[in-house]
């Protein structure tokens, strides 16, 4: 039998490129000068993961400078000082807050599928960021001349177009980052603005035909930067009932690094409907060892025993680096992550059949 493999995302940058962005940001480097070395890691990193021999890859995320923050790159009309996002180890990431509209995106991510597509031999996925993420963009104190309601009109519309493009280029699957899923329980015990989040999402995903969500999947995690996370000791349980009513049949999930494994498993069993496929995480991204192969292959046999494995792939927890300025991670250490899943599923696959 087979079984299914793919990354998440990003992978950490080279120190070169990150000296280059900041070169640019003190304008010591120009625009061209920077992409020659944008259009170099992407072209590194598509080697490098082919050399794994993952049968899916990405661009790495590397002319992103975040994840999360792609569509509003040098977009005007922000204010810095939007929502905080706290990790666990003391340090913070800060969103922006629009300060008129309308809200339009600067760049889509079409654009970076199109560009890896020029050197990659296999199939590539491209991650978008969720539009609950984006929704957070609005200020709580209205914006005069663009009510709330009109900018989610426009967000939705956007990341409709936003999937739509990557579809419509060839890519293998559109993956929803939806990190913020796991943070907003912490922030909201009572559920009720995971149900907003979900509900949002929702009202994109129905645009899309049953065969076009077949491509579609979201991911979820605790977080993932600088060896930090924000939300991880919210409980699974709390989690995956609502996230499953999400209209998608492809789902990636951080497991890995979850000290209670039986339990989660579980859990998915009983939310699991048919047809939908779970990637579950069975390399920890945030810790420095290379997992082993017979390691990788016993986790997902540990799992096979309560997921029907025609619904089974693995991926990574996360990203290696969400962010571009993260260098707790290094290309050589992801790199060897990815080709021991790799491994380590074609090792599962040969016990199972």
């Amino acid at each position: 039998m087979k079984l299914l493999t793919e990354p998440i995302g990003s992978i950490p940058r080279p120190p070169e490129l990150i000296e280059a962005i900041k070169a640019n940001a003190a304008g010591k480097l120009n625009q061209d000068e920077l992409d020659s070395f944008y259009d170099r890691a992407v072209q590194d990193t598509i080697r490098r993961f082919e050399a794994t021999g993952s049968p899916v890859i990405t661009d790495g995320e590397q002319t992103k400078p975040s994840f999360v923050t792609y569509p509003m790159s040098e977009m005007r009309h922000l204010d810095p000082n939007g929502v905080v996002i706290p990790f666990a180890d003391g340090h913070t990431r800060q969103l922006p807050k629009l300060t008129s509209g309308p809200f339009r995106y600067q760049h889509k991510a079409v654009e970076f599928y199109t560009h890896a597509r020029k050197y990659a031999r296999v199939p590539v996925k491209q991650a978008v960021i969720s539009a609950s993420a984006l929704s957070l963009l609005y200020p709580q104190q209205p914006i005069p001349d663009y009510s709330r309601e009109s900018f989610l009109t426009d967000l939705l519309n956007e990341h409709e177009s936003d999937i739509r493009n990557c579809l419509a280029a060839g890519a293998h699957k559109v993956q929803i980052d939806f990190t913020e899923a796991r943070l907003s329980l912490k922030l909201d015990p009572s559920k009720g603005r995971l149900r907003s989040f979900i509900s949002l999402n929702n009202q994109v995903l129905s645009r899309f035909t049953g065969q076009e969500r077949g491509r579609l999947g979201v991911h979820t995690c605790p977080g993932g930067d600088a060896d930090s996370t924000h939300s991880a000791d919210v409980d699974y349980a709390e989690l995956l009932p609502l996230l499953f009513e999400l209209n998608v049949q492809n789902f990636y999930l951080q497991y890995a690094s979850e000290k209670d494994k039986r339990s989660v498993l579980q859990m998915i069993r009983k939310v699991l409907k048919p047809g939908l496929c779970v990637f579950l995480g069975v390399t920890d991204v945030l810790s420095p060892r290379v997992e082993t192969p017979e390691e990788i292959r016993d986790l997902i046999l540990q799992a096979a025993e309560y997921l029907p494995t025609g619904q089974l792939g693995t991926t990574d927890d996360c990203g290696f680096a969400p962010f571009a300025d993260d260098v707790s991670t290094s290309r050589d250490l992801a790199f060897a992550k990815i080709k021991a899943r790799v491994e380590g599923t074609r090792l599962a696959e040969e016990a199972l059949s």
